[in-house]
C-alpha cells in the first residue's frame, strides 16, 4: 500500500460505495483500515496500534508480518504460475505430503480447496459419495461456513433467514458444560452429550447417515471444549454405528488448542477432517479435507464430484507449506500449548484486576490452548449478559485497543500463537479494566 493511500482521508468511503461488508448492515459497518503489523500487534490508518487477540478471523496464528511468509508468498507472486485444479507442481506435492505428516493417523490424502465452508461441504459430499446415503448429523450450536448448505447444518441463528436449507440434517447435542443440555453436573460427567448422539443414531436409522459432523472444539458458537474422553466416545458410537465422522478443525485446527488439531488431545482420527484459516495463516485463502485410506481409494474408480476453478491454487499452496515449514522449525505448536496455560491462568485471575461488581460479569472463563472465551452475565445471576451492556463492553474494549471477536454474551480471546508472555500480562489487565468501566 502506498503512503498516499494508506492516509487517503476518503478511502473507506470509496470502498462502502463499491464494495461490500460482510455480515454487516452497510450503514453500521466500522471497518479497519489496517496499514502496518508484527506479531500479535496492528496497525490502523490513523497511527493506532491494536492488540489482535481475534487473530484477524481466527486465521492469523502466525501473527502479522511473518517474515517467513512474506518472503515465500512474494517467490510464489513472483513465479506468477498459473495452474487448473488438475495440474502438477511442487509446492502441492509438497503441500500434500506435508499435511498427511501432521494429520492424524491414516489421513494420509487432502483434497485441497479455498476456505472452510468449501472444506466442509467437499466433506459431505464425500461422505454421501461413499456412503449412498444422505442425512447428516450435526450439533446444536455449531458453525460450519456460510454457503446454504453448510449453514443448513450449522446450529447457528444466522440460517434463519434462509430456512429451508439442505435437507436431511439432525442435531444432537453440544458438550456445553457450564450450561449441561442433558442437565448433568460437570463434576460427574459421564460424556452424557456424547451419549445423545447414540440416541439419535438409532432413532434415525444409522443406515440412513452419512455422516456425524463436529467441530474439535465448538469454536464461533462458544468455545465449549469437550471433556477428556469425549471424542473417543463418538469414534467408537460411530464405528459402532458404521457412520463416518468428520471432524471440523477449521478453527481449532493448526495449533490453536496446543496440538495440530483439537481431535489429537483425545488421539483420535476421523474419517474426514477439514481445516482451514490457520491453514495459510491467514496469508492466502485456504482449506482442505484429509481423508482416511478407506475415503481416498473410494475415488480410485468412482469420480470424485468435487471442484472449483481455483482450488489448489499456486498462492494457497505456498501459504501452506510455508506456514506447516514455518510451525515445525518455531515449534509454534508446543509453544501454543505452553501459552496457552498462561493465558488461561490469567484470563481465570481477572478478579484481580477489576471491581468485585465487575468480576461478576464473568460467569465462566472456559478454553483451551490459545482459544479462550469469557460468558458474560448479569451479576448476581447466571442470566446472559443484555445487548445494551455488551455494547458497553463493546465500546470500552475498543477505547483501549483491543480486537476482540463478540457474539451474543461472550467475549472471545483467542491471539496469534507467536504471541508471548509478556505481550498476555500486559493485555489481560486491560481486559479487566475495560469490563470494570463498562460495568462501572
Amino acid at each position: 500500500m502506498s503512503d498516499d493511500a494508506r492516509h487517503e482521508p476518503n478511502l473507506a468511503a470509496r470502498q462502502k460505495e463499491r464494495v461490500f461488508y460482510t455480515w454487516s448492515a452497510q450503514n453500521r459497518a466500522a471497518p479497519f483500515e489496517i496499514v502496518d503489523g508484527a506479531g500479535a500487534r496492528f496497525v490502523t490508518a490513523d497511527g493506532a496500534r491494536w492488540w489482535d487477540l481475534g487473530s484477524m478471523t481466527w486465521n492469523a496464528n502466525l501473527g502479522h508480518g511473518h517474515p517467513r511468509l512474506k518472503a515465500a508468498m512474494a517467490a510464489a507472486a513472483g513465479r506468477g504460475l498459473l495452474a487448473m485444479p488438475s495440474s502438477v507442481f511442487p509446492e502441492k506435492v509438497r503441500a500434500g505430503e506435508l499435511l498427511a505428516e501432521i494429520a492424524p493417523r491414516g489421513l494420509g490424502k487432502s483434497f485441497l480447496c479455498l476456505s472452510g465452508a468449501e472444506a466442509n461441504e467437499n466433506a459431505i459430499k464425500m461422505a454421501r459419495l461413499v456412503t449412498g446415503r444422505k442425512k447428516v448429523v450435526a450439533r446444536t450450536r455449531s458453525y460450519h461456513g456460510a454457503t446454504l448448505a453448510m449453514l443448513s447444518l450449522s446450529g447457528d441463528p444466522r440460517r434463519e433467514p434462509f430456512e429451508p436449507g439442505l435437507p436431511g440434517v439432525v442435531r444432537t447435542v453440544d458438550p456445553y458444560c457450564y450450561r449441561c443440555p442433558v442437565g448433568k453436573d460437570p463434576r460427574t460427567c459421564a460424556h452424557q452429550c456424547a451419549d445423545d448422539l447414540e440416541a439419535v443414531l438409532r432413532r434415525e436409522g444409522p443406515d440412513t447417515v452419512a455422516a456425524v459432523i463436529m467441530e474439535g472444539v465448538v469454536g464461533a458458537n462458544g468455545v465449549f471444549v469437550p471433556p477428556p474422553g469425549y471424542w473417543r466416545k463418538v469414534r467408537d458410537i460411530c464405528d459402532r454405528a458404521g457412520v463416518l465422522l468428520i471432524a471440523d478443525e477449521v478453527l481449532s485446527g493448526f495449533g490453536r488448542t496446543g496440538r495440530w488439531f483439537a481431535v489429537d488431545h483425545d488421539g483420535v482420527a476421523p474419517d474426514l477432517l477439514t481445516t482451514a484459516k490457520g491453514l495459510t495463516a491467514g496469508y492466502a485463502p485456504g482449506g482442505a479435507v484429509l481423508v482416511s485410506d478407506r475415503i481416498a481409494r473410494h475415488f480410485d474408480e468412482a469420480v470424485l464430484l468435487c471442484g472449483l476453478t481455483s482450488y489448489a491454487h499456486p498462492l494457497t499452496v505456498a501459504a501452506i507449506v510455508a506456514t506447516i515449514e514455518t510451525m515445525r522449525d518455531e515449534d509454534v505448536v508446543a509453544r501454543a500449548a505452553v501459552r496457552g496455560l498462561r493465558l488461561g491462568e490469567r484470563l481465570h485471575e481477572l478478579g484481580r484486576a477489576v471491581s468485585p461488581r465487575a468480576k461478576e460479569l464473568v460467569g465462566e472463563v472456559r478454553g483451551i490452548g490459545l482459544l479462550w472465551a469469557l460468558e458474560l452475565v448479569v451479576p448476581g445471576t447466571r442470566d446472559p449478559l443484555g445487548a445494551e451492556a455488551m455494547a458497553r463492553v463493546a465500546a470500552a474494549l475498543k477505547r483501549r485497543h483491543l480486537h476482540l471477536h463478540k457474539r451474543d454474551n461472550l467475549i472471545y480471546v483467542a491471539p496469534p500463537l507467536v504471541v508471548t508472555e509478556a505481550e498476555i500480562d500486559e493485555f489481560v489487565p486491560l481486559l479487566g479494566a475495560a469490563l470494570d468501566e463498562a460495568i462501572s
